[in-house]
């Protein structure tokens, strides 16, 4: 990799003071190995953060912070704060649209509001997923924490995470109709409290299963991170052999991102 001194720019170096670190040659700064990566400046050790990282991809249902706190005896608040920074490593690309017949609905996180039912409840989170149908079983898969169900919001979704050419299949919901003219292929159907789409509410189950069993409870603002996790080990559940190298990859390609940002 080649080397640019973060401080003054300079291009040539030598050995640093610590172990693998380099020194910059003009302004005597030690750049660290994990500088500039997600891994920069974390509270445990590297080989630690590697195990870290390896349990969350690789185990079936990852791991709660709660769970690596007791395994690594680090405080769980170290663990939650770097499992954060993991979640943002396993953030979807956006490059890979899904395609052929795709299933859509949304669902609510969060606990039962009295006399409130549906799309207008107000202090669950909406989320909005889609599937993709393949022959004998499914695909991948893409989940957003939305605001609302509107059109406007609804056709953001779309435009990320679903190919302008692919069979959409929805319930009946207004919100979806004016996509016909970006998605021709869109289709609505009754829903039927979820039988007319038997993948997608299996599917809908079980995140909702994994959010109450592993992690028990997590605020609007961190359940963008909790649906990344998911999908990232969902969409790769049949590359279990690539998946760590894939998320040690984004962790160093990926830019710090600082503990006054994530609480």
């Amino acid at each position: 990799m080649d080397f640019v001194c973060p401080r003054c720019g300079h291009t040539n170096y030598c050995k640093g003071h610590l172990p693998y670190s380099r020194r910059c040659t003009k302004c005597k700064h030690d750049d660290s190995p994990t500088a500039g990566t997600m891994f920069d400046k974390i509270r445990f050790s590297l080989l630690v953060a590697f195990h870290i990282c390896f349990k969350v991809s690789t185990k079936k249902k990852g791991m709660s912070s709660e769970e690596l706190a007791e395994e690594y005896e680090v405080r769980q608040k170290t663990c939650w704060e770097f499992k954060w920074k993991v979640q943002q490593a396993m953030r979807s690309s956006g490059k890979y649209p899904l395609e052929g017949e795709v299933h859509v609905d949304e669902f609510y996180v969060g606990g039962e509001e009295e006399g409130v039912h549906g799309r207008g409840a107000k202090k669950k989170r909406l989320v909005i997923v889609a599937l993709e149908i393949v022959p004998g079983g499914v695909g991948r898969a893409y989940a957003e924490v939305i605001e609302n169900a509107s059109a406007k919001t609804l056709r953001g979704f779309f435009r990320r995470r679903i190919s302008a050419s692919a069979h959409v299949i929805t319930d009946e919901w207004n919100g979806y109709k004016p996509l016909k003219d970006e998605y021709p292929l869109i289709e609505h159907r009754p829903s039927n409290n979820g039988k007319n789409f038997p993948q997608l509410h299996l599917h809908i189950m079980n995140i909702k299963g994994w959010l109450r069993g592993i992690h028990h409870h997590c605020t609007k603002e961190r359940l963008q991170g909790y649906l990344d996790e998911y999908h990232f080990r969902f969409n790769r559940r049949n590359n279990k052999d690539t998946i760590f190298d894939v998320l040690m990859r984004r962790m160093v390609k990926n830019k710090p991102i600082r503990l006054k940002s994530i609480n």
